[in-house]
């Protein structure tokens, strides 16, 4: 009864906003339901779609020898292969450079949510700022686009709010029905409230006390790297000149012979894996480069004023266990006013992101602070019962922002939320700003300003309701054909089914037999993970070059669990060197490289260093040998790690006898990264942590 009161009463004091933002909402959706309609049936007129991809080879021949292309786009990102896909489907001879892999910066670092963005719409409306409603608007749109364009890389997912006082939930439930409306007939499914028991019911990890009730809403979810991919390889398809690993050194000018001004004519590139430099010349070139946006700009003007405002958000993933799993979470007001979600992802739980200043690098490190900071907001939502251990951090990454100002504002000090198309005066057109969900409108827009620029002849944008590489043949079920027809396992045939869609056919053709009964193909990389041997062999044609572009963009394994990766990777550079020809000295590069990867950029250094600050180890070498060894006699099953069922098996076997309480006391003592595992260098803690009679048991184990 309370709350129908509170409700009825919300209705009416917000009556009026809800009014006018859905006839707004209800004029835009009209207009732009009949553009789409237009740009679906121009679609069909498009350059045909190849049904072979070239290979990177191919691709790199293409660009020293096509001539002059219409469109050069730097960057490799979601904007960058977007504006490569939007020129090539008009019919624009285009080209893409990007000096890494695809998505190898902020692309493949998001929170993996494809939303609209509900804190921007609480501001828009409590602002009365317009600019921001259109922004979410368009984010919405783009949202139902990027679902409908690759159904096997992107799903909705419901999304809680959990009330902890009764004023906030007629306030939320007002900005969330406001979401929905603002959506329109887009929206994804309709929010609803529930209250505390059945909340529990369905995000049992919750805390409980004080809970009033919970609302839940819906965004969608990708796989954001492989999304990107399938943009660049759609791009591909239909013609465009793509290369990864190919740098652009600087850009090239000529003087125009009617204004007498310097013109961006093209670029000088170098091929990363040859050395190789070679000029590709362009009537108009596209700086798509994310937080270096700034260092292509300098490139063509070195006095021009940097409009890049970097922000670095980290993010981690722990155990599946921590979260249900298709229920996210949303914290809207963390303890110093941040946004964090909690969200199940590839069967893990990812939470993040922080928002703080950085400087921009290649290769941005997550901090120990920004992870403490996310697990103690996590520890905030969860359950006494749950207890939440930094230990249980199974990944980190930092991905960077790129936040700009908008040179051609009046107010160029004001962080602009929405992406900025300029260009200069010599004629280079720069994306910059925007979000992963609105990349197919940055690009749009981009595409538009390069044809008005450069007097390109094409028409008019044709990628709304065009499909990504294996989203054509995809279907919900196309799983049951992999596992009936090829003998995969049901949890790889999903896997494989919802990373590559229709593509999945061509993973499991490759997929090598098993010698056992069942499954008869698909060797795993590693047993607690649905990827195997195939996609390395898959990942090369689709123009994987590194094992950091295996592990970490092909298959998610880096991001998912980077022991696991390193785990993997021996058996990733084997394959890879196959098909590569690498010699022995570069598969130990390329091992060696990864491996970096992993311990700076994916969270191992920080989890290493956290074990290695609260560790003091005072013992001599020949006492550090003799516990080696017998952390081996507990390690019979060389996992690299001992739990407490190993200890109670070898005390048993001498017929010692130890209260489990206590035995489990003593082991967390030493475990240190709170995981439930004991490691060596743990173990060697035990000289000085454990009671008497058990030092005494263990001292006398080798007797």
């Amino acid at each position: 009864m309370a709350f129908q009161k509170a409700v009825k009463g919300t209705a009416l004091i917000g009556g009026g906003a809800i009014a006018t933002v859905f006839g707004l909402s209800q004029f835009s959706q009209y207009r732009n339901k009949h553009g789409a309609l237009v740009q679906v049936q121009a679609a069909e007129g498009a350059p045909v779609r190849k049904d072979h991809l070239p290979t990177r080879e191919q691709q790199i021949l293409a660009l020293q020898t096509s001539g002059e292309f219409d469109v050069l786009v730097i960057g490799g990102g979601a904007t960058g292969c977007g504006c490569a896909l939007d020129a090539a489907t008009r019919g624009l001879k285009t080209a893409l450079l990007e000096r890494d892999d695809f998505s190898s910066g902020t692309s493949s670092r998001s929170t993996k949510l494809i939303h609209g963005g509900v804190r921007y719409l609480q501001k828009a409306i409590m602002k009365l700022d317009f600019e921001q409603y259109r922004m979410v608007k368009e984010a919405l749109e783009e949202r139902a686009h990027l679902l409908q364009s690759a159904p096997h890389l992107s799903a909705p997912l419901p999304i809680m709010l959990p009330i902890y006082k009764w004023w906030q939930l007629p306030y939320y439930w007002v900005g969330i029905k406001l979401y929905d409306l603002v959506a329109g007939s887009q929206c994804l499914k309709s929010s609803y409230v529930l209250t505390k028991s059945r909340a529990l019911e369905l995000f049992p990890m919750l805390r409980k006390d004080k809970l009033v009730g919970a609302i839940v809403y819906y965004d969608g979810q990708h796989n954001d790297a492989r999304m990107n991919l399938a943009i660049a390889l759609t791009a591909a398809r239909y013609g465009a000149a793509t290369a990864n690993y190919a740098e652009v050194r600087h850009l090239l000018k000529t003087t125009d012979t009617g204004s007498g001004r310097q013109r961006v004519c093209g670029v000088r590139c170098r091929d990363v894996l040859t050395g190789k430099e070679f000029d590709v010349r362009a009537k108009c070139v596209i700086n798509a480069t994310g937080p270096f946006t700034d260092s292509v700009r300098k490139m063509d003007d070195q006095e021009v004023p940097n409009i890049c405002q970097p922000s670095a958000g980290v993010h981690i993933v722990m155990p599946g266990y921590y979260s249900p799993d298709n229920m996210g979470l949303l914290d809207p007001a963390t303890s110093d006013g941040r946004v964090i979600f909690f969200l199940p992802w590839e069967k893990m739980t990812i939470a993040g992101t922080t928002d703080s200043p950085t400087d921009v690098t290649s290769h941005p490190i997550p901090t120990e602070e920004d992870i403490n900071f996310i697990l103690s907001e996590v520890r905030n939502y969860l359950g006494a019962d749950v207890e939440v251990r930094r230990g249980d951090v199974l990944a980190a990454w930092s991905g960077i922002r790129p936040l700009v100002t908008n040179p051609d504002s009046k107010d160029t000090q004001s962080i602009s939320r929405n992406h900025v198309v300029t260009v200069s005066d010599s004629g280079l057109i720069t994306i910059a700003g925007g979000k992963w969900t609105t990349y197919r409108a940055m690009a749009r827009d981009t595409i538009d300003a390069a044809i008005q620029e450069h007097n390109l002849k094409a028409g008019s944008c044709k990628t709304m309701g065009l499909q990504l590489e294996g989203a054509q043949d995809w279907s919900p079920t196309l799983y049951i054909r992999l596992v009936q027809d090829y003998g995969l396992e049901s949890e790889v045939a999903q896997h494989l089914a919802s990373t590559y869609g229709d593509k999945a056919f061509e993973v499991a053709k490759i997929a090598q037999v098993t010698g056992k009964r069942w499954p008869i193909v698909g060797k795993r990389l590693v047993s607690e993970f649905p990827y195997i041997e195939a996609e390395v062999v898959y990942g090369v044609k689709e123009y994987a070059r590194t094992a950091v572009d295996m592990i970490s963009r092909r298959t998610r394994l880096a991001f998912l669990n980077v022991q696991a990766a390193e785990e993997a990777l021996p058996r990733i550079v084997d394959i890879m060197a196959k098909e590569l020809n690498w010699c022995e000295q570069k598969k130990k590069e390329q091992l060696e490289t990864a491996k970096t990867f992993l311990y700076y950029e994916m969270g191992y250094k920080v989890k290493t260093d956290q074990l290695t600050d609260r560790s003091e180890i005072s013992l001599v070498p020949s006492d550090i040998e003799r516990y080696k060894k017998r952390f081996r006699m507990f390690d019979k099953d060389k996992k690299g790690f001992i739990t407490i069922l190993d200890v109670q098996r070898v005390l048993e076997s001498i017929s010692v006898q130890m209260d489990e309480n206590t035995l489990h006391e003593i082991l967390n003592e030493v475990d240190l990264n709170k995981n439930g595992q004991v490691e060596l260098n743990e173990f060697l803690q035990l000289p000085t942590s454990m009671p008497t009679a058990f030092n005494r048991t263990i001292q006398g184990m080798q007797r």
